[in-house]
């Protein structure tokens, strides 16, 4: 589904008592239940209301239209970050690697705020499901707020920071004026990335992915083409590419704010900032920082031991990562269906009823049937690529073993994977997000004294680095993703998250 799920309708406001119609929704960003009395939405095609049963091939293409423009959408952002890699790179070792510092501190703290999009989703998705779409765009523009106020600090805090902060990821003397130009060009930019976080939160939560795709495809081609001439006629170099970026993330946002200011209008909702709203985006953005964090220290764990195994396996690791992050993409995709369509179903059935608990479970099956079959293909595709298509990446030979070893590892734990997105997407649309948060923090102390025990051994010369290196992918693929399928699986299996 796409733009014809959030077209504007009446019905999206609710009937007081005397008849006159109230567009002055509760600002508690939970309470989307369905009301007494409310008029169904028309939908768009595939949908149906809450009487009617689903065949089994509209519930795959309500799915699968959500999911299959997401993944366009997340695979813009890497295919951008790739070319202007190869801009940059025409300037100089030391001008990449500057470059690469700066960009590393920016998506880490830009990847620390995604739950702008993940608190945003399932709360908007919820009243949509509910027929209450003024309350809907409402919860958005709460979002849009805190967001524009978290991207002002946060580029506050970074000109304060800048040089500290760039030290501290490994600048030195000879980088450090390039990731400092690179690091103040593009803060001024980081307001509206946090605004389009909570701006495509807003449109998903609406079922409608292919704008975020449109806005997405379009603001890729403009960025490579603003920083070629920044970087080049214009000779700005590495704060061009900064600066073209910057300028072309304010355009995405005006452009996702005006659409969905166009949409809102005639529901009566306007962007003036609601105190109450805010705190409710607040409080469910905490629980979602601590489970991101919780995953980065994961991750960050797992990039400090392989960082001494040697340059081979670390070089090797990169690759790897390079691969089972696009694979991710797809399944990433399936998961912000599951926000979407978990929360919209969650709003739209009557959950003290039996029939509308099954339904809400009927479609958790389903996600789940679909991640599986994700799971084997994309588990298929990763060795393949790592064992014929190694002589992409590397003519190294010691690392291209090393990587397609890698690439099996990974492929054998696909499905793992795959199960573990969805659910973390169906759990993070019925807004169990404080679950998810221990949850993930669990993970994380389970996870660290397998990989530091493997550090040890290989330290102590118990095992060798190849072997080592192997031990800490499978223990990230197929213990951490393990641990994680077990915990949110448990959760999943039963009705706790099935709530009003």
């Amino acid at each position: 589904m796409s733009n014809k799920a959030s077209e504007p309708n009446t019905s999206g406001a609710a009937n007081t008592s005397d008849g006159t119609t109230n567009t002055h929704e509760p600002q508690n960003l939970l309470d989307a239940t369905p009301r007494t009395g409310s008029i169904p939405l028309h939908l768009g095609e595939g949908d149906a209301d809450s009487g009617k049963t689903q065949p089994e091939k509209s519930l795959n293409r309500r799915i699968l239209a959500l999911a299959v423009p997401a993944f366009g959408a997340l695979i813009a952002e890497p295919l951008f970050v790739l070319a202007d890699s190869a801009l940059v790179g025409q300037l100089g070792t030391e001008t990449l690697a500057g470059m690469s510092i700066a960009a590393t501190l920016i998506t880490t703290v830009v990847g620390l705020m995604n739950f702008l999009a993940y608190s945003v989703t399932p709360a908007v998705a919820r009243a949509f499901g509910a027929h209450r779409l003024a309350h809907a765009y409402r919860i958005g523009v709460d979002g849009v707020w805190v967001a524009l106020g978290l991207g002002l600090l946060i580029m506050g805090v970074g000109y304060i920071f800048a040089d500290p902060a760039l030290r501290g990821m490994g600048a030195n003397d000879a980088t450090i004026g390039y990731a400092r130009d690179y690091l103040h060009h593009s803060l001024w930019g980081i307001p509206p990335m946090m605004m389009i976080l909570a701006l495509m939160g807003t449109l998903r939560g609406l079922q409608d992915t292919v704008t975020p795709l449109k806005v997405a495809g379009v603001g890729t081609v403009v960025n490579v083409a603003l920083n070629w001439v920044l970087i080049y006629p214009v000779g700005w170099g590495v704060a061009g590419s900064a600066t073209g970026t910057s300028l072309t993330q304010w355009g995405m946002a005006l452009a996702l704010g005006i659409f969905i200011h166009l949409k809102m209008r005639p529901q009566g909702v306007t962007w003036r900032p609601d105190i109450a709203g805010m705190r409710g985006v607040l409080s469910l953005g905490s629980w979602l920082m601590l489970r991101t964090l919780s995953m980065r220290l994961a991750l960050l764990s797992t990039v400090f031991v392989v960082a001494r195994l040697g340059d081979e396996q670390t070089a090797a690791y990169q690759l790897g990562m390079s691969v089972f992050n696009l694979l991710l993409f797809a399944l990433d995709s399936l998961a912000i269906a599951a926000q979407a369509l978990l929360g919209k179903e969650l709003g739209e059935r009557d959950l003290t009823a039996e029939s509308g608990r099954a339904k809400v479970r009927e479609l958790k099956n389903r996600l789940v049937r679909m991640s599986l079959v994700y799971g084997v293909v994309t588990g298929v595709v990763a060795p393949v690529i790592g064992f014929f298509g190694n002589w992409i990446f590397t003519q190294d030979a010691p690392v291209a073993t090393l990587f397609a070893w890698a690439t099996l590892v990974i492929g054998v734990g696909q499905p793992i994977a795959a199960y573990v997105f969805v659910l973390d997407g169906i759990l993070m649309g019925a807004q169990d997000v404080k679950y998810l948060a221990i949850g993930s923090f669990v993970m994380l102390v389970v996870y660290a004294p397998v990989i530091f025990g493997i550090y040890w051994a290989v330290s102590g010369g118990l095992l060798s680095a190849t072997v080592g290196y192997l031990g800490l992918w499978a223990a990230y693929i197929l213990w951490y993703q393990g641990v994680r399928a077990f915990i949110f699986g448990r959760r999943a299996a039963s009705d706790v998250w099935i709530k009003a």
